[in-house]
């Protein structure tokens, strides 16, 4: 078992790396001061996953949309108590989630961790699906998916992402379509769990008052080993123009919402860290709350206290958002068009870069006093291939030459589109 303490001498924190020999990467971060622990046990496999090749296959296999976030639902049920009932003899809250990228099941308690750090590892391994359950679970997943039809913060993300993206699946809903949760069944769970829920394919991540010594030891008594199989993610052949710039909805709300996304091409796979960095830093120096497109859109009447910025980036996909509540969404988004072309003609000033990057280097400081959000990140930097270390360093170190290279190579004019919800009256 190999065992690496890595610590940051200017954070003063410290974090054991383990990589077990079942093939599971663990990372345990102990917080002697606190009196609770954050447990996350999460894969590499989301709901843009719609095909997949393992290494001991031939072909390419192709499964319905929602099929991991239907997973995520079913993992919980076992032939006896299912693991919510059984959390509730330790006291621990749990929780899990299905992101475009990953599935996570977690936990937080401040007493009887070990206890249920072995019902998290027991329960991810012991699938258990049959016809009976499945065609419940179809009822229940196909009300969840109506409901949010009727959410308008929901729509109008994703008639963005729909209007942006014409064949990649991070345009359909993270939990499918009524069509094809209906294509689901047991086997095809369990293809998707043998595959994806391999223990080389997933990552533990553990902060607060624990020690190594103490996950370890509910580590080696509860992993199973897995079997050595890789698995190759289907590409997607998206192509490089947006499918609409503009889509709108009506919907049950009294001030209009919208969202304008810039969509980016890139050769690989994934968006890097220090890229994702750089342009987070960019859309504040831009839009953020301090900056003069802000102030003069509130000024103005246009947005309110809801607007904000996102660099979305994940498998085959990555894009700048600006969403709110506007009386003209269209002006909204015609100003922000403007403000970016102005930044490309004029640069960015020493002044907005250190202001914002000090502002963000402090913020992912503060962090590591945040158990829950040390141990997300713990699973996100690993699923990117950083360290959890990593932000601080290349925010520290980033320069303004950097963030004004890629707001040179980013946000071409065609690939702009507007989502809007209208009030349906």
């Amino acid at each position: 078992m190999n065992i690496e303490k890595i610590t940051s001498e200017k954070l003063g924190e410290t974090y054991y790396s383990i990589k077990h020999p079942t093939g599971l990467q663990i990372y345990v971060m102990p917080k002697e001061n606190y009196s609770s622990a954050y447990a996350v046990f999460g894969t590499r496999y989301g709901s843009t996953d719609t095909g997949f090749k393992r290494s001991d296959e031939k072909d390419f296999v192709e499964i319905p949309e929602g099929t991991a976030h239907f997973l995520e639902h079913k993992l919980f049920e076992s032939e006896e108590l299912d693991a919510f009932a059984r959390y509730a003899k330790t006291g621990a809250s749990a929780n899990a989630y299905t992101s475009f990228d990953q599935t996570c099941y977690l936990f937080s308690c401040s007493g009887d961790f070990d206890a249920s750090l072995e019902i998290l590892l027991d329960f991810v391994q012991s699938p258990y699906f049959t016809k009976e359950t499945v065609d419940k679970e179809q009822g229940i997943i196909g009300q969840e998916i109506r409901m949010y039809q009727d959410e308008p913060g929901w729509q109008v993300e994703f008639n963005c992402l729909r209007a942006m993206y014409k064949n990649h699946p991070v345009r359909i809903d993270i939990a499918g379509t009524q069509e094809s949760i209906a294509q689901i069944d047991a086997d095809m769970l369990y293809r998707c769990y043998n595959t994806f829920y391999n223990l080389k394919n997933m990552v533990l991540a553990v902060v607060g008052n624990i020690t190594p010594e103490q996950v370890l030891k509910t580590a080696d008594k509860m992993l199973k080993k897995s079997e050595d199989v890789t698995v190759e993610k289907m590409p997607h052949d998206e192509p490089y123009d947006v499918a609409s710039d503009y889509i709108e909805q009506k919907l049950a709300v009294s001030v209009p919402l919208f969202m304008l996304g810039s969509k980016e091409n890139y050769p690989e796979m994934q968006r890097p860290l220090d890229h994702r960095l750089k342009m987070s830093v960019l859309l504040q120096i831009i839009a953020g709350k301090t900056s003069p497109l802000y102030k003069r859109l509130f000024d103005k009447g246009l947005i309110n206290s809801s607007f904000g910025t996102e660099y979305f980036a994940g498998y085959g996909y990555s894009a700048s958002l600006f969403s709110g509540e506007s009386a003209n969404p269209k002006e909204v988004a015609e100003e922000i068009k403007a403000e970016i072309a102005a930044f490309k003609e004029t640069g960015i000033s020493d002044e907005d870069f250190e202001t914002v990057r000090r502002k963000m280097y402090g913020r992912e400081i503060m962090g590591f006093n945040d158990i829950d959000e040390l141990a997300n990140s713990f699973v996100a930097s690993h699923f990117l291939g950083s360290s959890i270390f990593d932000t601080v360093r290349i925010l520290r170190d980033m320069k303004k030459e950097d963030v004004e290279k890629v707001l040179s190579e980013s946000f071409d004019p065609s690939l702009y589109s507007l989502s809007v919800i209208l009030p349906n009256n």
